[in-house]
């Protein structure tokens, strides 16, 4: 792993035992790591564990023993050595509660879930689910909507990258009506072991995921220089259209009037005119925000937060979109299409502000919401946090196939 030159990172010690919640008696050769981490280990016979270096920051710590539930406890690593107890509940017999039902389009919705998880990018097409029978998928047809999670992990080894992926605890929903994905859980992160050319071949791509990414734009804002690090930030308002709701509502109203029967030549002008009126406007501001309006800084220089009016349109210049990469055209707005030579992506903050941390980690990864460029990035681009990129004047190189 290659890191900053010169550069010092504060880390401490991190130890503890496993327990379990009911008997407190330890559960020896549990799995302990801490989440979107290469950082994990397994309990002694009496149930104890030790990270003896971990790079400061905020993790979430996560125990797993068979027959056991998960158990997470947040923790903020500093300079100082931290002891903690995690307390696995056992799992209930749920055997009783289980419902089979025939699933006709079992295959087509795990297909679905499969695209929409891994992504479209062309290091996404070098992931695979290794265990496909532990995921459980769902449709909603009232709310056009398909959920899935595991009863275990879900394991997904990215050839590209050279990281294999255990997913724990997935809850992951899409809503087809809305355009929105979100998934969250507790993975851990496995390097690969693999020829010399390999290890070159999953460094260049790791770097080239890494550089343009969310993490690498909201660390050069932590860092208070993101023009140095190629980027440029514009402020993007979102006008509601005031049309749009009476043009939704007649669309609406005449399909289902027709669920049944066939529109007539007035009827299908009308709902590709309807259908062309876009819910909002966007308004770009060319002028480049300074870093001033995009970050606050503490009293004592300590502690860095986003915050920004607005939502965010960041350009990385280094840069083109990835080939596979098709711009969602069927959004009504009136957006222009971004240009072939960068990435361009969107960054919406759903609260007030947020704190980074020194490695573009947020304290709270849900506090913002991605579109653009970023939303087309999944798990062929997912890196750990404690990843570190090489050298600045090192700048990434096209993908190694």
């Amino acid at each position: 792993m290659l890191a900053w030159p010169g550069a010092v990172w504060a880390q401490s010690s991190l130890t503890g035992v496993v327990e379990d919640s009911v008997t407190h008696a330890p559960l020896a050769f549990a799995s302990v790591f801490l989440a979107n981490t290469t950082l994990g280990v397994t309990t002694t016979e009496q149930g104890t564990f030790v990270f003896p270096k971990v790079p400061a920051g905020t993790y979430d710590v996560v125990g797993s023993y068979v027959g056991y539930r998960l158990a997470k406890q947040s923790i903020a690593v500093g300079t100082v050595p931290q002891r903690l107890v995690l307390r696995l509940g056992p799992m209930a017999n749920r055997l009783g509660e289980v419902v089979v039902r025939p699933n006709p389009h079992r295959a087509d919705d795990y297909r679905k879930f499969a695209e929409l998880f891994l992504g479209r990018t062309s290091f996404s097409a070098q992931c695979r689910i290794r265990n496909p029978d532990d995921v459980l998928v769902d449709f909603d047809a009232e709310k056009n909507e398909l959920t899935a999670s595991s009863y275990k992990y879900v394991q997904v080894d990215n050839q590209a990258l050279g990281y294999r992926i255990k997913y724990y605890g997935l809850q992951f929903s899409t809503n087809f009506n809305q355009h929105v994905v979100s998934f969250y859980g507790q993975p851990v992160f496995e390097e690969m072991t693999g020829s010399a050319r390999q290890q070159r071949r999953w460094a260049a791509n790791r770097a080239k995921a890494y550089y343009g990414s969310v993490t690498h734009f909201l660390k050069s804002v932590h860092d208070g220089d993101i023009s140095s690090a190629g980027f440029v930030a514009q402020r993007l308002r979102i006008i509601p259209n005031k049309r749009f709701p009476r043009a939704d509502s007649l669309r609406r109203q005449l399909l289902r009037e027709h669920m049944n029967s066939a529109f007539s030549r007035a009827e299908q002008d009308s709902l590709a005119r309807w259908a062309k009126v876009p819910p909002a406007f966007s308004m770009l501001y060319t002028k480049p925000r300074p870093i001033d309006s995009l970050r606050r800084v503490s009293a004592d220089g300590q502690r860095v937060s986003l915050r920004f009016v607005d939502n965010l349109q960041v350009s990385y210049l280094r840069e083109g979109p990835d080939p596979l990469y098709q711009i969602r055209t069927t959004l009504p707005t009136n957006a222009p299409l971004p240009p072939s030579d960068r990435q361009v992506s969107q960054l919406v903050l759903m609260v007030p502000e947020i704190e980074i941390q020194p490695n573009g980690q947020l304290t709270n990864p849900l506090a913002v919401f991605t579109d653009e460029y970023w939303g087309f990035e999944k798990m062929g681009e997912f890196l750990p946090v404690n990843y570190l990129p090489p050298a600045p004047a090192a700048s990434p190189s096209s993908p190694t196939r």
